[in-house]
């Protein structure tokens, strides 16, 4: 009786599970739709951190145009639709948490918009520094043809990436509120956390220059020490 009854919990989790995400891939296509018709600017300001001697982009094939205008849109997509993502991950752990725990979930919930977006701008900030080293291999010999799609793609992964390690903290958060996490644990596992935030950085800023997961990792730690700080707060 015992075990039906937990394989009906495991079932309902599972069907819950399953509704959360047809909501979130509904949610994201219906904003990669009205991604599409703001495509162009966005394109437009992507490539904003080129260096004016890389004016002019190529794409080889004969559906590259389009096949970049669907890749900014699917980009947008999950931008604008990263509220109602956030929201369906809240509606998901709900019901596991006490009530006072779920006084935290508003909060927590516009504090990963707000710092999904810093990481979006961080990203955007750095990407000219991580062109001028990548291309200032180039020489007489060497000439780059840098394709829309390549570089579209490197620009909304690194931005993509920045925006997603910002909730970094908002997850060791959550977890020590709910008691997953100790304070204590985590900062006694600080080397071992530090090693991940460095081979994590570097396995998933694009492009290989070193100045990209240089800055990914210098603000993952700041965020990570920000986390234990909380984290002690909270405990107190």
């Amino acid at each position: 009786m015992t075990h039906d009854a937990t394989a009906m919990s495991l079932l309902e989790h599972l069907e819950e599970l399953r509704r959360r995400l047809i909501i979130v891939v509904i949610a994201v296509v219906l904003a990669a739709i009205v991604g599409f018709v703001f495509a162009k600017p966005v394109e437009d300001l992507l490539r904003g951190p080129l260096p004016d001697s890389y004016e002019t982009l190529y794409f080889t094939t004969v559906g590259g145009a389009f096949g970049v205008q669907v890749k900014i849109a699917v980009f947008l997509g999950i931008v604008l639709a990263m509220p109602v993502i956030l929201f369906q991950i809240w509606r998901f752990v709900t019901p596991g948490l006490t009530r006072r725990e779920r006084r935290m979930v508003w909060p927590l919930l516009f504090a990963a918009l707000g710092l999904f977006v810093i990481g979006m701008g961080v990203a955007y900030f750095i990407i000219p520094y991580a062109l001028a080293f990548l291309l200032g291999f180039a020489d007489e010999g060497l000439k780059p043809l840098l394709t829309i799609n390549e570089y579209i793609g490197f620009v909304t992964t690194m931005m993509l990436a920045f925006g997603l390690v910002m909730e970094f903290p908002i997850v060791l958060i959550a977890l020590a509120r709910v008691g997953i996490l100790s304070y204590r644990r985590v900062a006694a596992q600080r080397r071992f956390v530090i090693l991940g935030i460095v081979i994590f950085a570097v396995v998933v800023t694009p492009g290989g220059d070193p100045f990209s997961p240089s800055v990914l990792s210098a603000v993952m730690y700041v965020l990570f020490e920000a986390s234990l700080l909380v984290m002690r707060l909270v405990r107190r």
